[in-house]
């Protein structure tokens, strides 16, 4: 399975890689911006997307935002600014920054039931 981690500090996207690796993920792709995780979405299909709300440059949200208007995606938002998530997204899977491995598991194992059969 493909991730897609949009997180703009590598220590915390190192992590997630490591926490997503033990459930199953296998491959990776980056974006530090939003520019970056848009364009680096272009063509892609990933089984999962994880995403900071607050990036350097840029906003996580309106990059996910950009990326699922072309296509359902499974998205988990990891953290620290879970209510502007929550006032932007409704409904949005969100695990808080400091991450725990159980929490990240709910959080994909939620977004990966509810995802849409897609043709």
């Amino acid at each position: 399975m493909h991730a897609f981690i949009i997180e703009d500090d590598y220590l915390i996207s190192r992590s997630i890689q490591d926490m997503l690796g033990e459930l199953g993920f296998t491959s990776f792709s980056f974006a530090r911006s939003e520019d970056a995780a848009v364009a680096g979405a272009n063509g892609e299909n990933f089984d999962l997307i994880t995403a900071d709300a607050h990036l350097l440059p840029g906003d996580g949200i309106k990059a996910v935002q950009t990326i699922c208007a072309r296509r359902d995606m499974p998205v988990v938002f990891v953290s620290g600014y879970a209510a502007d998530i929550r006032d932007k997204v409704p409904g949005a899977v969100i695990v808080e920054k400091p991450i725990k491995q159980a929490s990240l598991e709910e959080a994909v194992r939620t977004v990966l039931t509810q995802r849409k059969p897609g043709p």
